[in-house]
């Protein structure tokens, strides 16, 4: 505890300091909403503010633009009830699903995107996840890059967000060309025992890769509001703290915000964007570049290309493929409270713990089953969000003797899972059925009895829905051959010449992991050929 406070005591000290970093490089437009650059990023999340970071030594003048603005350094940003109970941070339209019921997505608009949000794991996919895979209910598909080629990149993005980890003890890992830039997190003493247990059970479990500011004179103080809440201190490894401050502080780059993109114009013959047209603060502004780099999330993006369609690209903005939309994945994902009634679990940093011992397909498990991690701590206003009719007091108590786990299997692309955008209501419409179940199933019940096994013997879950949506991908699919992909290799569009995307539409499949470190790979690796 003492370590701790040492901590908290740095970060209080450079506060002010934070705070002014964050608005060095904030772009003011004109009366008349005319901008001019070289390069236009859309969207300051993972694969924007990646990318940014990846170009800021390069002669160019570049803009990113985020339709949100700053998130507010605030005490609420480590309350319970305000983030979860209140939704306090929730910015984000609603979307209709594919019978035109309206939900909330899990997205948010601020400078550093969903990352803001994010519980700052970073796992690689692994090598097999790049190749076509059996799975329970169909295929996997192979991607037109590798994980060889991506390895350096995943190196360079573990650099840039300071991912701490353990190489060799995750029994999956790919080869690495580099080891982790820091020592894996410790398990908090509350986890110890259970890692024990794992152990016992014959299972391999590791400490996940975590992008946190944490050592000796560092700001994390491994607190228990990480994963789901903004950082109060900027101790995250997010988007904005690790990526975007070290590149708006090059003069060459500006960030604009409070800016949303509705559409792009092309040439008369359709083959370049010229122009981005959007709103800033209700003002029409208009962003003319040489190149449009689009990192808006794969669900906002492809919206963002549908309603960008012309003469010339009567579907769509880069969709004489059809599909542009299509392949829509999110994972299958669900949440696990393990509750040893007669025992108080005093956690504070919950998310080091995972297992994936049942990732691929082995002698226990038939086909490739996913991922097992900690969540961070659930407390007694989340529950309550999710089931008002709880009593509190019951809520407090499960919460207060249990660990929480995220439970998460690959789904696989299909063609009619895909987003569209409703012109009549104006709206983002997502049509998504789950599929590749069994699976995740049948890795709900492994959890469940390791949890048991585990002395945790009253085991609640919850199977999310269309609105978690954090790790979306697909959409705008790369791949050689323009008939059937929306992007080349180099995340280029097919129809358009000077247009790329460096979020996660262009992934082929999900994996079973969070998406997060493999968009800011990919994004190092596309401005590598910039």
């Amino acid at each position: 505890m003492s370590d701790a406070k040492i901590d908290l005591q740095f970060a209080h000290k450079n506060q002010d300091a934070l705070g002014a970093q964050r608005h060095l490089g904030v772009l003011e437009p004109n009366d008349d909403g005319i901008v001019i650059c070289d390069v236009v990023v859309i969207g300051s999340g993972m694969g924007g503010s990646t990318f940014a970071n990846a170009i800021k030594d390069k002669e160019l003048n570049v803009i990113v633009v985020e339709r949100g603005d700053f998130l507010t350094r605030e005490i609420q940003n480590w309350d319970a009830n305000a983030v979860f109970g209140q939704k306090r941070y929730h910015n984000a339209e609603t979307w209709l699903d594919s019978q035109n019921n309206s939900f909330s997505p899990g997205v948010f608009y601020y400078v550093g995107g969903n990352t803001k949000f994010y519980g700052a794991m970073l796992p690689r996919f692994r090598k097999e996840d790049f190749e076509e895979i059996q799975h329970a209910e169909g295929i996997s598909p192979a991607w037109p890059i590798t994980y060889d080629d991506l390895e350096p990149y995943y190196a360079r993005a573990e650099e840039i967000y300071n991912v701490h980890g353990n190489k060799g003890e995750d029994p999956t890992e790919s080869w690495r060309s580099t080891d982790y830039p820091s020592k894996g997190l410790t398990h908090d003493p509350a986890l110890t025992n259970l890692a024990q247990n794992m152990r016992e059970q014959g299972l391999h479990p590791f400490s996940m890769p975590a992008a946190v500011d944490y050592g000796q004179n560092r700001p994390c103080v491994r607190c228990s509001t990480c994963d789901g809440y903004p950082c109060l201190i900027d101790a995250k490894g997010d988007a904005e703290v690790s990526a975007l401050r070290p590149a708006v502080a090059k003069n060459k780059i500006k960030l604009l915000v409070r800016t949303r993109i509705d559409q792009l114009i092309t040439t008369d013959d359709g083959k370049e964007v010229i122009e981005a047209i959007g709103k800033r603060d209700e003002k029409v502004i208009r962003i003319f570049a040489k190149k449009f780099i689009l990192a808006c999330g794969a669900v906002n993006t492809a919206a963002l290309l549908l309603k960008s369609k012309n003469n010339k690209h009567p579907n769509g903005l880069g969709n004489s493929s059809d599909l542009l939309g299509r392949n829509y994945m999110v994972h299958n994902s669900t949440f696990m409270i393990a509750c040893a009634p007669f025992r108080l679990n005093t956690v504070l940093f919950q998310k080091t713990l995972a297992v994936n011992d049942w990732y691929f397909a082995s002698e226990q498990n038939k086909f490739p089953l996913g991922n097992i991690q900690m969540l961070g701590k659930i407390r007694e206003p989340m529950i309550t969000a999710m089931r008002p009719w709880l009593p509190k007091f019951i809520s407090r108590y499960i919460t207060d003797h249990s660990v929480d786990l995220y439970l998460t299997s690959e789904d696989l692309p299909q063609y009619e899972n895909r987003v569209v955008y409703d012109e009549v209501q104006e709206k983002i419409k997502v049509h998504w059925t789950p599929n590749n179940l069994k699976a995740h199933f049948e890795l709900v019940k492994k959890a469940s009895e390791m949890m048991k096994k585990a002395h945790y013997p009253i085991v609640l879950k919850e199977k999310m829905g269309i609105a978690t949506n954090s790790h979306q991908c697909g959409t705008a699919v790369m791949g050689h051959d323009p008939s059937k992909s929306v992007v080349n290799t180099q995340c280029r569009l097919h129809d358009v010449n000077n247009v790329w995307l460096v979020d996660s539409s262009s992934f082929v499949s999900s994996a079973a992991v969070n998406p997060a470190l493999t968009i800011a790979a990919n994004a190092l690796r596309v401005a590598d050929n910039f």
